[in-house]
């Protein structure tokens, strides 16, 4: 029980961070919005507290099968923290921030080319758009993208590898997937492949949709809104990590329908010894 407790707590307090990191590392006159994201930071991480505590599953998936959650969180954490040392770079220049930002600039540049989605980010924005805040979000999206897949690259390792989730013990489909019935219609399996291919093709496509999306509703969504810095890291990180935790889901389901299948085969083979014996 105190186990569980103390995980449950530090999950909530380490999520309650990740929400308000940006109020933290960026100048209060670039955010504005302390009490709303005190009051975010304190609901979110009182919901994951609430989750981990309980020992019935409601809406958090493969919460006992590590690192998937991990390396998701780890992925966002990373995200904004380097989003937001590179938006603070602006205004309170360091040697942590220099490195940042250089980094930054250095992966947006080589991954502007035609049709990338590094380049449709800065085709969004309006014509009229200083070059520093197109510079500024070619480097936030080239370094968010890339996080992105270092974090689809380790948990592709964590699979093959590390024979994910076998290597942890028995997988509970109801602990670990709550808001998959495995009791309506159709194979179990079918239903997994299906539901992991959708989600791949869906995180592959977010790139590049998230861009043409923002274009089409330009009169709702005014992409000059990067100019915050709060709201350039929220809006690149989101397009950066959504993407790869979609890419992660499919991977994950994909690898569960594979288990499930191999049981079937090794259930049925046993079968077929026994009838033969």
């Amino acid at each position: 029980m105190i186990t569980r407790i103390t995980g449950a707590a530090m999950r909530g307090i380490l999520v309650a961070f990740l929400i308000a990191m940006p109020s933290l590392l960026l100048p209060n006159s670039a955010t504005g919005t302390t009490e709303i994201v005190a009051l975010m930071a304190l609901l979110g991480g009182m919901l994951t507290f609430a989750e981990y505590y309980s020992s019935f599953p409601s809406f958090i998936e493969f919460r006992e099968a590590p690192p998937l959650n991990r390396m998701r969180f780890l992925s966002m954490l990373l995200t904004l923290g380097a989003l937001c040392l590179m938006a603070r770079h602006s205004f309170d220049p360091t040697g942590l921030t220099s490195l940042v930002h250089g980094l930054g600039l250095m992966l947006g540049n080589a991954l502007d080319f035609s049709y990338s989605p590094v380049h449709l980010i800065t085709l969004m924005l309006p014509a009229h758009t200083q070059p520093e805040t197109v510079n500024m979000v070619r480097s936030a999206a080239g370094l968010s993208y890339v996080i992105g897949l270092i974090s689809i690259a380790c948990f592709f390792f964590a699979i093959h590898v590390r024979n994910w989730p076998v290597a942890n013990g028995a997988f509970n489909v109801w602990v670990n997937l709550p808001l998959f019935d495995p009791t309506t219609g159709g194979d179990v399996v079918q239903r997994l492949q299906r539901d992991g291919r959708v989600n791949m093709v869906i995180g592959v496509l977010l790139p590049f949709a998230i861009p043409a999306i923002v274009s089409l509703l330009s009169a709702v969504l005014n992409p000059a809104i990067l100019n915050n810095p709060q709201t350039l890291v929220w809006m690149i990180g989101a397009w950066g990590f959504l993407p790869a935790s979609m890419l992660m889901r499919g991977m994950a389901m994909l690898r569960v329908a594979d288990l499930i299948e191999q049981k079937r085969r090794r259930a049925y083979a046993n079968a077929q010894a026994l009838q033969a014996a």
